[in-house]
């Protein structure tokens, strides 16, 4: 059964809920037939990096709040992020434009790395403090995961994968979702948000279970006869 997740590699939420949905996963039964795969959902896509402006400031601009109001804001969702086992670092993040981040995890897709690249990318931008939208920090952690960092080099100078993570998004909004992360399993359940692990045990459990009721089936309980083989004999 197919899982899809769409993200953005600058959203806390998502990071969050990547670790609670990877819990539920971990000690979900059926585990192993359970195909995940990430989408890409932009938020911000007009964001253009200022000098100077770190995240405080940008988010109480975004939210028409004071940076007093964005640093208690921040310092929660770090403690949020604390129990799911994450290490935030607000105050080393570089507020950057996540278009070439996505392209580069539609890339390592290719090459059956798209959640290693999301986790990479993930940390880089959270715990690492990496500017995210830098060719040079991209091709380091394409390189890093197992990717060709020549390959990446050259995909980042074309505009190579910006359609499909437009895209993505506009799947996205057909589909319901109204911001990320937003999981969508079997194309007939969605669950919105960084949910806590026992709501998605219980998603991934509906949806499989609708799911395998679907299979054609693929062995057959036979009930033992006379019969002729191969070879001819008859017995």
């Amino acid at each position: 059964m197919k899982v899809e997740i769409w993200s953005d590699i600058m959203c806390p939420f998502c990071y969050i809920g990547k670790r609670k949905f990877e819990a539920a996963l971990e000690q979900f039964p059926e585990k192993d037939s359970i195909q995940v795969e990430w989408k890409s959902f932009q938020l911000n896509a007009g964001l253009k990096q200022e000098p100077g402006r770190d995240i405080y400031d940008y988010l109480a601009s975004i939210k028409g709040e004071s940076r007093e109001w964005a640093a208690q804001a921040l310092a929660q969702m770090t403690g949020m992020a604390k129990e799911s086992g994450l290490d935030f670092h607000f105050e080393k993040a570089v507020v950057a434009n996540s278009f070439d981040a996505h392209r580069l995890i539609q890339f390592a897709k290719q090459h059956q790395l798209g959640d290693a690249a999301e986790e990479q990318l993930f940390a880089a931008y959270f715990t690492e403090g990496k500017d995210v939208s830098n060719h040079e920090t991209l091709a380091d952690i394409g390189a890093a995961i197992g990717l060709n960092r020549d390959a990446v080099v050259a995909m980042l100078r074309s505009d190579d994968f910006s359609g499909t993570v437009n895209t993505d998004g506009l799947e996205a909004q057909q589909l319901g979702a109204r911001g990320v992360p937003f999981f969508v399993m079997d194309r007939k359940l969605g669950v919105a948000g960084a949910q806590p692990v026992e709501v998605f045990t219980q998603a991934l459990t509906q949806a499989f279970g609708e799911w395998k009721k679907a299979q054609p089936l693929t062995t057959l309980e036979n009930i033992e006869g006379p019969v002729c083989s191969p070879d001819g004999t008859c017995n």
